[in-house]
């Protein structure tokens, strides 16, 4: 016998009983994006690997070592999207949408980046994601995270924090580099491997390390913070001030990078003590050097992408969500088949949600209507009549003419 065939490492499948928690989110998101201006961007899943190369930085963990790149027939090199930003910028340039104007637009699917898989961490993961591009003040940066904070609160989700800092723009960042290279080479000894690697490659990620043993290096690196050019400086000051005016709490965290080459000033992160040490729910930041860099006009921008598997996660530890099980679990004998499967859809008419069980003894069928979470059992053993039986309640259970059903349960359940 051939053995079972089971779901690629790190690819997850989400069983219907998880389904109402990534309906709910996503459906909240919609709804928050949309009171804000962002309409919807849908995103092949392959792109060119250059693309990704050119946008993420070829140096980056990313790109070295976590694509999903192939051949296709063709000769050409793709890649499934390891994010969704990149994508967005593409489009953006690729269909005129960007130079001289204003864009809100957002997006959300699955990404694919081959890492070790762990709790809150899989090679492919869900994102919803938004971008806003031709806008260059910190205002639009300001209103990204009270568009993020209101879905925290639509979606009642608690203990989520917010970190702030400011990357300058790539030339202050090019001289901040070589102090902080030129530190790091003097506590070599103390770098663990990956942050060797990196400190030739791509060494503000060395500030992004979790390494115990290296946290007090980290914790003397010179600060960026301290030589900010004017205007970035002028740019997050006004950014603090509006967060301040808008209530919103946060923490300035001159050790938040980021991961990706092509940020510049804002980035910003949501993180929560409730899921280990996959902390970032939620992380953007801005990038007014990518569209040229990709080949469009120079246009300033901003995003953001939220991790679905953690948002989920916090969801189902503190939140309810609204039941999409059957309302109403339709029992009927063998003969009443047909006047069942009538009164379901004059049930589902009505708004109501109703699900029909068909063969096996009336004993099965009660234990399978009680497990669906239905608040009521419709039991069909007549044509002019059923029994309905209340399985949440104190109702108990009554015998109702066919023709009256439909009005006794829209009665009793409401009606869309």
């Amino acid at each position: 016998m051939s053995k079972i065939i089971q779901a690629v490492r790190g690819m997850n499948d989400l069983l219907p009983e998880v389904a109402p928690y990534w309906r709910h989110l996503e459906t909240v998101a919609r709804e928050v994006l949309g009171a804000y201006g962002y309409r919807e961007l849908r995103l092949p899943l392959l792109e060119r690997t250059e693309l990704f190369a050119r946008s993420i930085g070829a140096h980056t963990d990313i790109v070295e070592k976590e694509m999903y790149t192939f051949e296709d027939r063709n000769g050409d090199s793709l890649t499934l999207r390891p994010e969704g930003t990149a994508g967005a910028v593409r489009a953006g340039i690729e269909h005129g949408r960007l130079h001289n104007q204003v864009q809100r637009w957002w997006y959300g699917g699955p990404m694919f980046r081959h890492e070790r898989p762990q709790k809150g961490r899989y090679r492919q993961f869900h994102q919803i994601g938004a971008e806003a591009f031709g806008m260059p003040g910190p205002d639009v940066d300001a209103e990204m995270i009270l568009l993020t904070a209101r879905l925290w609160r639509r979606l009642g989700l608690t203990r989520l924090r917010l970190e702030i800092n400011t990357l300058g723009t790539p030339e202050t960042r090019a001289a901040y580099r070589e102090r902080l290279v030129a530190y790091l080479r003097g506590h070599i000894e103390r770098l663990d491997p990956d942050s060797r690697r990196r400190l030739e490659t791509n060494p503000l990620r060395v500030l992004d390390s979790k390494a115990p043993g290296m946290q007090d290096v980290i914790a003397g690196a010179p600060s960026l913070l301290d030589h900010l050019d004017p205007e970035s400086r002028a740019h997050f000051d006004t950014l603090r001030s509006l967060l301040d005016a808008a209530g919103v709490e946060y923490r300035v965290n001159p050790r938040l990078v980021r991961g990706l080459d092509y940020y510049t000033r804002t980035v910003f992160e949501w993180l929560t003590d409730r899921l280990g040490a996959q902390s970032a729910v939620c992380a953007g930041g801005r990038y007014d050097q990518l569209v040229a860099m990709l080949g469009g006009a120079p246009t300033p921008a901003i995003g953001f992408a939220i991790g679905l598997e953690r948002a989920v996660e916090l969801l189902a530890q503190s939140a309810q969500v609204p039941d999409d099980g059957p309302q109403i679990y339709l029992a009927p004998t063998a003969a009443q088949t047909a006047t069942a499967l009538s009164l379901a859809e004059a049930l589902r008419d009505r708004g109501l949600r109703a699900e029909c069980h068909f063969g096996g003894s009336l004993k099965s069928q009660l234990k399978r209507a009680d497990r669906s979470g239905a608040r009521y059992a419709l039991l069909i053993e007549a044509p002019t009549q059923a029994v309905v039986k209340d399985l949440r309640g104190d109702e108990g259970q009554r015998t109702v003419p066919t023709e009256a059903v439909v009005a006794h349960l829209v009665e009793r359940l409401g009606s869309a």
